[in-house]
């Protein structure tokens, strides 16, 4: 979910290049949007759009996103739509130059480490599939995204006057490393599913983003045959009831859509700490819509903490594993929970109650793709970020590597079988059928 956030406030950004630490906190609220609404086309008169200014218009499954006055759209069915806002934490510096050194940067992925996707390469890199990032855009001048990112087919879906580049966060930077993140140029990180096809579907104008907005990109998806969707974004809590009844139909025509096109759509859980199961009268969307897989996250404590690089302490990223305080299935403080409401957990990154004097414990989070502001702009760089929202691509990019493998497989079978080869961690409240075991996802048949 694209608020990256925790219940605990001691979590700051600073945000710097490779040699540095990048820890971003992101929260995200919703609001009524003025003056645009969600319209049901199914039930309304033909000229129902008539005066009204058409943003999306949805005729694959009879929804149309429009902006006017309220006024013309009483008498219909409709529902106001749903912004949301995402709000950067304060940067500040780390100040105790605390930094990746002698390490190679794919050495401090423990949550690639941890799943030996380098191994499973040897099977799929993800060839022949279709990857869509529906978040904040993709900077197509990092050198770690520049060879995977579909430039063709990414869009902006926001009016904002635009392309797919981001405007103002990193965030969706982020999550396209972890999905597809290039293993060929020498340097930086990699991804789960570097052979996929990633394109880069913007949402998000500066900090905005409307729930029209990310249907229309669900949409787009599907019509260009996208084997997988990750949304790591979503609103909490939305009202269940009469007021945003139609909001999530729409979604709900969006996923069912998008199924029957052969699209998978993967969504973060949410990062509120709350148990899903027991909210009373309120929805998390999108991941609680039909259709949508529903990821936690959960990550290690004391992943290389304290350690130089340099062979004295921790030979070699294997042993590491070894040193931690809690397993890299650990759930993570911040993650939505809720046995019926997640399906599997995945690689998130942990949080501490505090930060340990000369120890790394940015390291438990998890190292991607994200940009810094230089004097020319955007900067290609390299930082750490925890959430959901790190947690749905990598569920997202394994299932491009299950698809590659299985190019017949449907999004529900794509589903099951994820669910079916997860690994059973004991903790079915967090992790729903089971965390994340990419080698067997890949390795293993799928059931017809």
């Amino acid at each position: 979910m694209s608020k990256d956030t925790t219940r605990r406030s001691f979590l700051k950004s600073a945000g710097v290049a490779l040699s540095g630490l990048a820890l971003t906190t992101q929260s995200v609220s919703a609001s009524s949007s003025e003056d645009r609404y969600i319209v049901d086309l199914e039930s309304a008169s033909e000229d129902v759009l008539s005066g009204l200014t058409v943003v999306h218009r949805l005729d694959q499954f009879g929804i149309a996103v429009v902006e006017g006055d309220e006024s013309q759209v009483q008498g219909t069915r409709y529902s106001t739509d749903v912004e949301m806002e995402l709000n950067q934490a304060e940067i500040e510096d780390n100040g105790d130059g605390d930094e990746p050194g002698p390490h190679k940067l794919s050495q401090l992925q423990w949550d690639k480490q941890a799943q030996g996707i380098s191994g499973i390469h040897g099977t799929t890199r993800g060839e022949g599939t279709r990857v869509s990032v529906i978040d904040s855009g993709a900077l197509e001048t990092h050198p770690d995204l520049a060879g995977v990112l579909n430039t063709d087919l990414s869009k902006n879906f926001t009016g904002d006057g635009g392309d797919y580049n981001p405007i103002i966060s990193d965030h969706g930077t982020h999550v396209s490393g972890i999905i597809a993140g290039d293993d060929t140029n020498g340097s930086g990180i990699f991804g789960t599913a570097p052979g996929t096809d990633l394109v880069a579907l913007r949402v998000f104008t500066g900090p905005f983003a409307t729930f029209g907005d990310i249907i229309a990109a669900m949409v787009f998806s599907a019509d260009i045959e996208s084997d997988v969707a990750n949304m790591s974004l979503g609103a909490y809590p939305l009202p269940d009831n009469a007021d945003t009844e139609l909001l999530r139909e729409s979604i709900e025509r969006a996923t069912d859509y998008a199924n029957e096109q052969g699209t998978l759509m993967v969504a973060a859980a949410g990062n509120d700490g709350i148990n899903l199961d027991t909210d009373g009268d309120v929805i998390s969307l999108p991941n609680e819509a039909d259709n949508v897989m529903s990821i936690s996250a959960t990550g290690p404590i004391g992943y290389r903490w304290n350690d130089p690089g340099n062979g004295r302490r921790i030979r070699n990223y294997h042993a590491a594993f070894n040193h931690i305080d809690e397993p890299t299935t650990t759930p993570a403080p911040y993650t939505n929970y809720g046995e019926e409401a997640i399906d599997i957990s995945a690689p998130g990154g942990n949080a501490i109650p505090s930060e340990p004097e000369g120890e790394n414990w940015q390291y438990d989070m998890v190292l991607s793709t994200i940009f810094e502001w230089g004097d020319d702009g955007m900067v290609p760089a390299h930082g750490w970020k925890a959430g959901t929202s790190m947690a749905a691509p990598q569920v997202s990019a394994t299932a491009a590597l299950v698809k590659s493998v299985n190019p017949d497989a449907t999004p529900a079978q794509l589903r099951d079988h994820l669910e079916a080869t997860a690994e059973d961690v004991g903790q079915p409240t967090y992790s729903g059928k089971g965390h994340l075991d990419t080698r067997a996802a890949v390795e293993t048949d799928i059931d017809n």
